[in-house]
């Protein structure tokens, strides 16, 4: 089945105060572009993070974010109780031997004084934290596969609506082939009609014709186009559908139109060729956006 390039994933995980947040965009690329944005406390693990995202998703260009949200208190830069005392008394002491005042808003000032608000905590990675992060990962490439599969079911079916139209139309060019040969014949013969003093010998007249309407036919081009299309359908239905070959098997149905067209010197026929091709290149426009 057919899987789209586009996708997004989000996944939330709670970790004691902290919420990890983890999201996953994904468009078209010919190979697996990855970049990544991630909370400096993860960094350490981006290699593992990478690997993960990378074998999921094979092929796009891909965005990964993971970033954290602490609740407000749990935020807080702690005052040192121990560090605001002993300015205090320093202070204090100052202020009884030199007489100078003691301040009327003593936070105002106590707090204004080096490293009273430092925070000087370091934050390590636990095991059970990382088990969180992974987890919440996971759960987001998973969504955006869903998403992933999503779009190419819509697109399965948008293929499938433009095969039948190629269909539909290569079955119409039938009528206007056969009358094709009985117009060539005609107008060769009105052609030497035109000049009394012709003469020419029937049977290599005969002989000429069947040559020139030979080179005319497209009946090989029509059942490989018509192959072409079969093999497109299967290969849509393959659990390993690939946009690659679906977008070689569309290069060689566009071959095949445009000999069609080249051998069509009639107008009704070359007006059906030029609806082909514009419903193929619909095709290989949406080709890119498969996995």
């Amino acid at each position: 089945m057919i899987q789209s390039m586009t996708g997004y994933g989000k996944a939330v995980a709670a970790y004691k105060e902290k919420k990890i947040n983890v999201e996953i965009k994904s468009l078209n690329s010919k190979q697996l572009d990855l970049g990544t944005r991630i909370a400096p406390l993860y960094r350490e693990k981006e290699m593992e993070i990478r690997q993960m995202v990378a074998a999921a998703l094979v092929r796009g260009k891909v965005d990964c974010c993971v970033w954290i949200e602490k609740d407000a208190g749990a935020d807080a830069t702690p005052i040192n109780a121990a560090l605001v005392e002993n300015y205090y008394r320093q202070l204090k002491t100052i202020s009884e031997r030199t007489g100078i005042p003691e301040p009327q808003d003593w936070y105002a000032t106590l707090l204004r004084l080096p490293d009273v608000t430092t925070r000087t905590d370091t934050e390590v990675l636990t095991d059970e934290e990382w088990q969180a992060v992974k987890s919440a990962i996971a759960q987001a490439i998973a969504a955006l596969i869903a998403f992933r599969q999503q779009e190419g079911a819509a697109l399965q079916l948008k293929f499938a609506e433009k095969i039948d139209n190629i269909e539909r139309l290569l079955a119409s060019i039938e009528p206007f082939e056969k009358q094709r040969v009985e117009k060539i014949r005609s107008r060769i013969l009105e052609s030497l009609k035109a000049i009394p003093e012709a003469d020419y010998d029937k049977n290599r007249l005969e002989q000429e014709l069947i040559y020139y309407i030979e080179k005319l036919d497209i009946s090989e081009e029509k059942q490989r186009l018509t192959n072409h299309l079969r093999y497109f359908r299967e290969t849509m239905e393959q659990a390993d559908c690939q946009g690659k070959k679906l977008g070689f098997i569309a290069q060689e149905m566009g071959r095949e139109i445009n000999t069609t067209g080249s051998k069509s010197n009639q107008a009704e026929m070359q007006n059906i060729v030029v609806m082909m091709k514009d419903e193929l290149e619909q095709i290989k426009e949406q080709v890119l956006n498969v996995l």
